[in-house]
């Protein structure tokens, strides 16, 4: 890609935020990345039908711009070289990014999800797996919620490895406001990333475009614990469709309806056991790593 300078990125958060002919997020990053500028695109939906006063929106979006560069946080788009290129990879593509932290390039991050209100064996689980992925080398991925997730980010930080974070609020916010410490404690020694506004509150919506990320930006998407009707089964069926590994303990892929109905499509294994559901990972995210670099050997030539 590159590195736009602010006034490309202006006209990219002008378009998002004011969206000109009702146009998705997708839709308006599709076609910044077609046109290889965002003020090209600003420039060319630049109508008094559609914006009262279009020079405002694109002053506005200066102004923070130049907010955010001030504060402790990064703001990336999807131009720069130093977003992570695993998300390009999918339509829900991020057009923006606040991280807080360390960005790796070609991060091998595993998600450990599942319920919040998590049972004591699924939260001894989640802390096993997370412990393994860790000793097998890996980034712990998870969302930051109660149960499941806090569980995986502790062990993560507990056994001295990397561990991401991707939320459904604005990088300024903390939810729930329990895990505002241990948010802190991530930026602090690993990356916590979100797509959202800086003082984004969370929303119904936020949570599955956050899932949707974590899919995209982990080698392999593991599920602890869910009920019939949890938010995480979003992140496995989007995994599914990203074409990325899902590894389902068996009392997810037995006990759930939409887990049973996952079993034996391409990509979805289950595991009786913790240290199955490693192994499955740390092969899975070998592997994918090999075709990466084989990919980029290709692209090279």
């Amino acid at each position: 890609m590159g590195r736009w300078g602010d006034d490309e990125k202006a006209a990219l958060v002008a378009l998002l935020r004011t969206r000109p002919s009702g146009m998705s997020w997708p839709e308006i990053t599709a076609e910044v990345a077609d046109a290889g500028s965002a003020l090209k695109v600003w420039e060319a939906h630049l109508e008094p039908s559609l914006f009262a006063e279009p020079e405002d929106a694109l002053h506005s979006a200066r102004t923070d711009i130049m907010a955010w560069s001030a504060q402790d946080f990064d703001f990336l788009t999807f131009y720069d070289d130093r977003y992570p290129a695993q998300l390009r990879e999918v339509h829900q593509m991020p057009p923006v990014l606040f991280t807080r932290g360390h960005l790796v390039p070609d991060d091998k991050a595993v998600s450990v999800v599942g319920s919040r209100r998590a049972s004591d064996e699924a939260l001894a689980n989640a802390t096993a797996i997370a412990t393994g992925l860790a000793g097998a080398g890996l980034t712990v991925l998870s969302g930051l919620a109660e149960g499941i997730d806090a569980a995986a980010h502790v062990a993560a930080l507990g056994s001295g490895a990397r561990t991401v974070a991707i939320i459904g609020t604005g990088i300024e916010k903390s939810y729930p406001a329990a895990n505002r410490e241990l948010q802190a404690e991530i930026s602090g020694r690993g990356l916590v990333i979100s797509q959202f506004w800086p003082d984004a509150s969370p929303s119904k919506q936020s949570f599955p475009m956050r899932n949707a990320t974590m899919s995209a930006y982990g080698r392999a998407t593991i599920v602890v614990e869910a009920s019939e009707k949890s938010g995480t089964r979003i992140q496995a069926r989007v995994a599914v469709a990203h074409g990325r590994p899902v590894i389902l303990l068996d009392s997810v892929a037995r006990g759930t309806e939409w887990g049973n109905a996952l079993i034996g499509r391409p990509g979805v294994f289950t595991a009786h056991t913790p240290d199955e559901a490693v192994e499955h990972a740390h092969r899975l995210a070998t592997r994918l790593g090999d075709i990466s670099h084989l990919l980029d050997a290709v692209d090279d030539l």
